[in-house]
């Protein structure tokens, strides 16, 4: 599946697991290069402290990176680390996607026939190759 280690990948799908921490994702997706104060603000529901809790996670997650400009820190999304959260879930498919676009493929070549003028038959219907 991956040669990143299963704990890496654990703390990753464990950090998305929690819904507050999908909204932050969410938020950066749209602003980014959001401060800790801003994106706090987005969650008046809950302290800053905390808000500050889920930005660890997802950034030790490898999810969101943090860059001091001035006195604050501006959080971003981590494209390459999404794009590694992206593949370890969805590499583990790959080998279904493969066997149903080939079941696919065989059942339009069955479907499909040919006339005697070259012209290839689909269910009843001529289509000029």
């Amino acid at each position: 599946m991956s040669d990143r280690p299963l704990d890496t990948r654990r703390d990753t799908f464990k950090a998305l697991a929690d819904p507050t921490r999908r909204s932050i994702l969410t938020l950066l997706r749209r602003h980014q290069g959001c401060s800790a104060g801003k994106i706090a603000d987005a969650f008046p529901d809950i302290s800053r402290p905390a808000v500050s809790r889920h930005l660890r996670v997802l950034r030790e997650a490898g999810l969101v990176t943090a860059a001091g400009v001035g006195r604050e820190q501006r959080y971003t999304l981590s494209l390459a680390g999404l794009a590694r959260a992206h593949h370890d879930w969805f590499a583990q498919f790959d080998s279904l996607w493969a066997a149903s676009l080939e079941a696919l493929r065989e059942r339009t070549e069955a479907s499909a026939s040919r006339d005697r003028s070259g012209r290839i038959r689909f269910g009843g219907q001529k289509k000029r190759r």
